[in-house]
């Protein structure tokens, strides 16, 4: 097709899908459910199909973190939204003020009609069906363009959807940027992005023409803050699993460090330990992740070369040289601690997106605080240290998505909080409550009782009107000038 005619199918989609939405009922709790019910067959139907073609995308991905971090994630938000779903649909009552009384005021949660999914390359499953579920369970019909970068992993959701959905209900777009951009045009009722925050602004100019609200789920430096003295065994597993997983191809990787400069030696000591404890085999382990492209790899060496030309101490842990059953495995990045780089290093401005993690000392929690917040708003800050006054400080003066007290990345995993960024590392946020609401509509009703005492008031106004007023402003002090 050419790209008129890819954008000409694609608006068809969505007025078949918009025109399917308009001329049913409202969807029911019940049929909501059995549509979360279908997705979840679904994915556990095509569980090792999806792994194989995850893996063969990157080259190689550990099939225990396409379970753990993907499939799992998945299966455990569509059995949380179906859990709670009725709850979620329920009319809200909302306070009537006494001047209105005896008439009610309540809010329904309304579907939007047809929710556009915008999903990147580094998790590809779980960050295309979680999306899906939160639109079917908000009763919206979906369109899904998943990312061209992970080819084998789109086709594979496509073809598993085709199965379980009929396309008035759920569509698969594939193709690249163009198709992206043409996708990110049509006029949804909310579009939900996630990818680096350079195309967010795109998506963000290209749905702004049909005012298309969004979700925006996009990156950054997200820091992890070890406190003095907590360089120990639990910091450690903790911060190389949320750096090493997926090859730290991970939008809430830990960026890079900031440690109290008594405790550098420890931390570099500690780390290289934990490294070796998780993958004893090295990079030849079946658990370590290749990087998923030769152009995000030539960039990871990219900037770690410019940082070691600026005199950074570079400390890999493995040979990038790496052979498996007698064939070297492409793209495998070694774990990598750059300590005590400049500021104006690319790797210090740009978000990492791989195993490579920079190292900076402090002396006083004020001065990790000050240095997260002279810096973009990042998507998840980590503290490892004691639930005292220092993270209390931390709490309260930094700003970001989410925070992890003593762990990385588990927060994503919790269904009943929000996940989302703040600033340039997004807008709006899903998972919980928060996600439903988000892809529904909250419509205010108020309905009018017997009597109430505006309902009394009007022209020619007397007595009755100025004891309203009175009552509401006759009372109220002026300010003071």
């Amino acid at each position: 097709m050419t790209r008129n005619e890819d954008s000409t199918h694609m608006a068809a989609l969505l007025h078949r899908q918009r025109s399917a939405f308009l001329q049913e009922e409202p969807p029911s709790l019940a049929l909501r459910k059995a549509r979360l019910a279908r997705l979840r067959a679904a994915v556990l139907t095509h569980r090792e199909a999806l792994k194989d073609a995850v893996s063969a995308d990157f080259g190689h991905r550990s099939r225990h973190e396409t379970d753990i971090m993907e499939l799992s994630c998945v299966i455990q938000a569509i059995d949380y939204l179906s859990s709670h779903l009725r709850r979620f649909m329920k009319r809200e009552r909302r306070h009537v003020h006494l001047f209105y009384r005896s008439a009610r005021a309540y809010v329904e949660y309304q579907p939007l009609g047809v929710v556009g999914v915008m999903a990147p390359w580094n998790y590809p499953i779980s960050l295309t069906l979680v999306p899906l579920a939160t639109a079917l369970a908000a009763g919206n019909r979906a369109m899904l363009k998943p990312s061209e970068l992970t080819p084998r992993t789109s086709e594979a959701l496509r073809r598993m959807l085709a199965k379980a959905f009929r396309e008035e209900e759920v569509a698969v777009v594939l193709g690249g940027p163009e198709i992206g951009a043409a996708f990110s045009a049509l006029p949804f009722d909310h579009l939900l992005f996630t990818g680096s925050t350079q195309v967010g602004r795109k998506v963000m100019r290209a749905a702004s023409d049909h005012l298309v609200p969004l979700t925006l789920e996009l990156g950054g430096k997200s820091p992890a803050i070890v406190a003095r003295g907590h360089v120990n065994g639990r910091t450690l597993q903790s911060l190389v699993y949320g750096k090493l997983s997926n090859a730290g191809q991970t939008c809430v990787a830990p960026d890079y460090a900031l440690v109290h400069e008594d405790d550098l030696e420890a931390f570099i000591a500690q780390y290289a330990a934990t490294v070796q404890r998780f993958y004893p085999d090295g990079l030849s382990s079946a658990d370590y992740t290749t990087i998923a492209s030769n152009r995000h790899y030539d960039r990871l060496l990219g900037l770690v070369e410019d940082a070691r030309r600026r005199g950074a101490r570079i400390i890999e842990m493995g040979d990038r040289s790496v052979h498996v059953s007698g064939h070297e495995r492409e793209r495998s990045l070694p774990p990598t601690l750059i300590v005590n780089v400049a500021d104006d290093a690319p790797i210090m401005q740009e978000e990492i997106f791989g195993p490579v993690m920079p190292v900076r000392t402090y002396h006083q929690i004020d001065e990790a605080i000050a240095y997260v917040n002279a810096r973009p708003r990042p998507l998840a800050l980590y503290y490892f240290g004691t639930e005292d006054g220092d993270c209390a400080r931390l709490l309260e003066r930094t700003t970001s998505g989410n925070v992890g007290i003593n762990n990385t990345l588990i927060h994503v995993a919790q269904d009943d909080l929000p996940f989302g960024g703040i600033g340039p590392s997004g807008m709006g946020a899903y998972h919980g409550i928060e996600g439903f609401r988000a892809m529904s509509h909250a419509k205010g009703v108020f309905v009018q009782g017997r009597w109430n005492l505006p309902g009394l008031l009007h022209a020619p106004f007397g007595r009755l009107a100025d004891m309203a007023v009175a009552l509401t402003l006759g009372k109220a002090k002026a300010s003071p000038p």
